[in-house]
């Protein structure tokens, strides 16, 4: 493990990473479910916490070993059982979710055991490829054991979480610090000396996958909303919308997202890696809170909801707004410039999904609400493909991309 080569042509993602990705499919999944659940009894505060609480650990833990296995990756025996281990890390974490969310729900005590253990054993797999790393790379030995002794020092604290067992306001606050000591444990780490050897263009292919794998999220969530209508009514007109709306709005995100020149950025300012890194984590959430969306309105067509269909359509549209927010924020924070592009087509996506959840308010069919909100995302993509990717161009051409 003496480092990858940065500039190493065609690099791409492994298919012992691609294996490693399908796991956090169940973590995904059960985060979303979850949400929806508690959405659709009208338990937001339970919902929006247990949603960034999990989503935070998830793609935490995945951002960690990716941008590990970006500068690292030898692809052996021993680096193999290590992800197989991170495998089981995530597994155990998906499988704790659904006791979280509960124990916020009842507001007893914070049932996080079990997540945290999921956690903790990913992280332990990690330590011992940063270790590795700072035996076999001696010019950067300080900065894989500043990791090394990060993390194992964070972990300490969790595992103190979990025996402390503290009442749900501290336990909360406790598992927030302890997020934010993760963070800064990499900022530290790259301070100790040569940054370590990631690959702008893996690292950007990385983030694309796991952006796909998440709307994955957004097309099971229209599957469960189309399935309500036609169990309840049969093929309809109303149940055609959702199929149509739900899979338009996975293609037009995923059409959105692609447009930004992310590893061109990473490659021309790697010294602003960190923002473009960590913002991605709300950015991960907010597609998978699509799918969380949809998957209340499904319970709300088959009239399971507690919640009236204002509620519902705002569940899918603030999560879509955020989504595009987030995406133009990082880019323009990687470029230091305010692209008036950027902020028309944000206004235009906040006009459609807003008049979506007005609509919802009528007493018109649910589908047509989430039909609107769906289409917001094409104002990017008419933008782009209209002429906007020039203007990009343009743009990144005086910041030498």
């Amino acid at each position: 493990m003496r480092g990858r080569d940065p500039h190493e042509a065609h690099r791409t993602a492994t298919p012992l990473e691609l294996l490693f990705d399908l796991t956090f499919v169940i973590a995904f999944s059960q985060a979303s479910a979850q949400a929806a659940h508690y959405f659709e009894l009208g338990h937001t505060s339970t919902a929006v916490t247990g949603f960034v609480f999990g989503i935070f650990a998830v793609t935490w833990a995945w951002i960690n070993f990716s941008w590990l296995a970006s500068a690292y990756d030898t692809d052996d025996v021993f680096f193999r059982i290590a992800t197989f281990v991170e495998m089981i890390g995530v597994i155990i974490m998906a499988l704790g979710l659904p006791a979280f969310f509960h124990s916020l729900d009842e507001g007893h005590h914070v049932d996080n055991g079990i997540l945290i253990a999921g956690y903790v054993v990913m992280r332990i797999a990690t330590i011992s490829l940063w270790l590795r790393a700072a035996k076999d790379d001696p010019a950067r030995r300080a900065v894989c054991l500043s990791y090394a002794t990060g993390i194992a020092i964070v972990q300490v604290g969790w595992i103190v979480a979990i025996i402390a067992n503290p009442p749900p306001w501290l336990a909360l606050a406790l598992m927030a610090v302890l997020g934010i000591l993760e963070m800064l444990v990499p900022a530290i780490a790259e301070r100790r000396g040569p940054n370590t050897p990631w690959h702008p263009h893996h690292i950007a292919e990385r983030y694309q996958l796991l952006v796909i794998i998440t709307l994955g999220e957004v097309i099971l969530g229209t599957v469960l909303a189309v399935s309500s209508v036609v169990e309840e009514s049969g093929w309809t007109l109303e149940a055609a919308m959702l199929a149509f709306g739900g899979t338009l709005l996975a293609f037009t995100m995923w059409w959105s997202y692609f447009v930004l020149p992310s590893a061109r950025l990473l490659e021309r300012f790697p010294e602003r890696s960190f923002i473009w890194g960590y913002l991605h984590i709300g950015l991960f959430g907010a597609v998978a809170a699509v799918g969380a969306g949809l998957h209340v309105a499904a319970y709300a067509i088959e009239g399971k909801a507690h919640v009236d269909d204002v509620y519902v359509a705002l569940t899918i549209a603030i999560p879509v707004v955020l989504f595009t927010i987030l995406m133009f924020g990082i880019n323009d924070l990687m470029t230091r410039t305010i692209d008036g592009l950027h902020l028309g087509v944000t206004a235009g996506v906040i006009a459609i999904a807003a008049a979506g959840v007005a609509l919802a308010a009528t007493d018109v069919h649910l589908a047509w609400s989430v039909l609107v909100i769906a289409v917001s995302p094409i104002v990017i993509v008419l933008a782009y493909e209209l002429g906007g990717h020039r203007r990009t161009a343009a743009t990144l051409a005086t910041h030498g991309v």
